[in-house]
């Protein structure tokens, strides 16, 4: 059974409240109490902790190198505990979930959804973010959950759902398709690839299966992220690869073709993923269950 050893709150506000202003007399002041009230509280912390925070010099106090260590701590918590606090007094009914994807699947494929969990959910508040594509820091940030891109995560003290695999097919705007008589595989080849920095064997796998070989010379440019590449396409500067799911509003509008048919089911995937250890809160629990219905692939168990 896991039991936090905590000091009382009440010695904690005081040690913060003298450590920040430097004096017992003003924190005294600050939380309307005595200065002895002060001063017996952090005493009763120090015996708590079996250290010294400050040292007491007739009048005046100085805050020890262990204390300064302990008021980073603290005043963090502290801060933490009173926005917590704030959110749930100016909103008690609802749950937040703190999100975090790729650029491009939070942009290109949630952004257009998030109306439709809204209406299912309106009592859930969305905190969304972007972040690495496959790099994901739930230990540093106050993250609830995150979509990650790339191979399936093995981490054991992660939870893993698979969301959706990544099937891309060629996409370019319908002007350069009319205009430069993209009809077939080898036309391709003829054009600007467009590649994505960190895939940039795509292309060379999508044409090898299609029993097209690529000779080194093909022009080509390369961007950094999906949302770069897909962009270059839109201004007709070449070819893309882009997974269909991401282009959909560009496809219905016709923004974006495809100009050949052929996909390559690329071996990576996005994968809903949160640590083992964190309790399923009500937003993170309807949230799981209405991605992987959305895609197709709810299993989520309770």
């Amino acid at each position: 059974m896991f039991i936090r050893r905590l000091p009382p709150l009440n010695a904690l506000r005081s040690f913060e409240s003298a450590a920040r202003l430097g004096s017992f007399n003003r924190a005294a002041e600050e939380l309307f109490v005595t200065p002895s009230a002060v001063s017996h509280q952090i005493k009763s912390l120090e015996e708590f902790l079996g250290l010294k925070l400050f040292q007491r010099e007739k009048r005046q106090v100085q805050i020890t190198v262990a204390g300064e260590k302990y008021l980073v701590a603290v005043s963090h918590a502290l801060d933490e505990l009173d926005a917590a606090t704030r959110r749930l007094i100016s909103a008690p009914n609802t749950s937040s979930l703190t999100f975090e994807a790729p650029p491009a699947f939070l942009s290109r494929w949630l952004m257009p959804k998030i109306k439709d969990f809204q209406a299912l959910y309106p009592d859930v508040e969305l905190r969304l973010s972007t972040g690495a594509v496959n790099k994901i820091d739930f230990d540093h940030s106050d993250l609830d959950m995150a979509v990650y891109f790339g191979d399936e995560p093995g981490d054991d003290n992660m939870e893993v759902h698979l969301v959706h695999r990544s099937v891309v097919v060629p996409v370019c705007s319908p002007r350069k398709m009319e205009e430069d008589k993209i009809e077939s595989l080898s036309d391709l080849r003829k054009q600007p690839l467009i590649h994505v920095t960190s895939r940039r064997n795509e292309w060379q796998r999508l044409l090898h299966k299609s029993g097209v070989s690529m000779t080194g010379g093909e022009k080509g440019l390369s961007f950094s992220s999906t949302q770069l590449a897909l962009g270059a396409a839109l201004e007709g500067l070449g070819i893309a690869l882009s997974d269909k799911s991401l282009i959909s509003r560009e496809l219905q509008y016709g923004q974006l073709v495809v100009p050949v048919d052929v996909e390559l089911l690329t071996g990576k995937a996005f994968y809903l993923v949160y640590p083992k250890d964190r309790q399923i809160t009500y937003g993170m629990r309807v949230f799981r269950e209405w991605l992987l219905e959305v895609m197709g692939l709810n299993k989520a168990a309770e």
